[in-house]
């Protein structure tokens, strides 16, 4: 599940001028490093508003997933909130078909979102737990063309802030890719166990970074 998306079909499109590094897009950005900065400035400007509009009860739903990814990539891709039409694979990880995300995404809303939002009266570890189904989960779906890593991110920081916490602090998981990939791979089988480890480490790690507050 390393480098490049491997993309099928029409919405393969590249930027022209791009030599096949960056997506097309509604800005007309053909370079890499800039797409990386416009993508990534957009993000924290957009989990800030969301944070703003999140209220304490609120269950996520298959439409909240869509809204978040529009919300942060409507104005770069006019693709953003909208399921993938495509399959997709990294390396040789395949995943969900395309034809199969709009039902997946219903089985996800009706399932981990049912089971695990609102999330405020959670215990620190049926959080982690939380955290990594729902994660997990929604990486493996991959609903959308691109950025659904980041998306699910998103989803995760709005779940851990429902109850009580601070925007989570993800640096475990940037300094250990490895370790992150192959809890999602354990995730295929319904194994969990690795990934509601690193989100252990993810937390712990916020709080520190907060003071110790929990």
């Amino acid at each position: 599940m390393t480098g490049r998306y491997e993309i099928a079909g029409r919405e393969g499109e590249f930027e022209p001028g791009s030599d096949g590094t960056v997506l097309r897009n509604l800005k007309g950005i053909a370079n890499a490093e800039r797409m990386r900065e416009e993508e990534s400035q957009t993000l924290i400007v957009a989990t800030n508003r969301l944070l703003d509009g999140l209220y304490p009860d609120q269950r996520f739903t298959a439409a909240d997933i869509c809204y978040i990814h529009r919300f942060w990539l409507g104005d770069v891709y006019a693709w953003a909130g909208a399921y993938r039409s495509v399959n997709l694979s990294k390396g040789d990880f395949t995943f969900a078909s395309a034809s199969f995300v709009p039902q997946l995404m219903v089985e996800y809303q009706d399932g981990p979102l049912a089971r695990y939002t609102p999330s405020r009266s959670l215990t620190r570890h049926e959080l982690e737990v939380a955290l990594a189904v729902t994660h997990s989960e929604l990486v493996l779906i991959h609903p959308f063309r691109d950025g659904n890593g980041r998306c699910a991110r998103v989803l995760s920081i709005l779940m851990a802030v429902q109850v009580g916490m601070p925007a989570l602090d993800f640096e475990p998981i940037e300094l250990d890719t490895s370790r992150y990939i192959g809890a999602i791979h354990a995730a295929v089988s319904t194994n969990y166990e690795p990934m509601t480890a690193l989100f252990g480490d993810v937390i712990t790690r916020t709080i520190d970074r907060a003071g110790g507050i929990a």
